[in-house]
């Protein structure tokens, strides 16, 4: 199996999709933000001093999803008609386990932007948190689901 963002010569190049079918496509990707528990604490209680941690990393999450394109350089624009950010507070990280839904009618999938939504809310996570914190640890960030497309229905094990 050959890398498909290079040509024969080894040159980087976007991929040319024109000729796959416009399908319904899904990705779903989660990741967690690990950090000390006094940091989860006034997560959790809403006393950070920049406001609402986790209401702000969800729309940045958003955000980062529908500006994929513009940071990931061989990534197609698509026109997404779904993003979702959920996050679940976990007292045993303790942090924030993260999880981002992304939906498409296009002709390649969206595994880029939901992993890139999971990415952003994470290091806003970070950003907002880091004047107590700045030991925090975001990591885990992968794929869980894809469906649509020729290659059919990948999940994670």
């Amino acid at each position: 199996m050959a890398l498909t963002h290079f040509d024969g010569k080894g040159d980087a190049h976007m991929v040319d999709v024109s000729d796959k079918d416009v399908t319904s496509r899904i990705a779903v990707a989660q990741g967690y933000i690990r950090m000390q528990l006094e940091t989860f604490e006034i997560i959790s209680e809403g006393r950070a001093k920049k406001g609402d941690v986790l209401g702000v990393a969800r729309l940045a999450g958003i955000m980062g999803a529908k500006r994929t394109a513009d940071l990931i350089p061989l990534c197609h624009p698509l026109p997404i008609t779904k993003v979702s950010v959920e996050m679940e507070l976990d007292v045993d990280l303790p942090g924030v386990r993260i999880e981002a839904t992304v939906k498409t009618t296009g002709q390649t999938g969206v595994e880029m932007e939901a992993l890139t939504a999971v990415s952003t809310t994470a290091l806003t996570i970070y950003d907002m948190s880091k004047a107590v914190d700045k030991s925090m640890d975001i990591g885990g960030i992968h794929v869980q689901l894809k469906d649509g497309g020729k290659s059919g229905r990948y999940e994670a094990k």
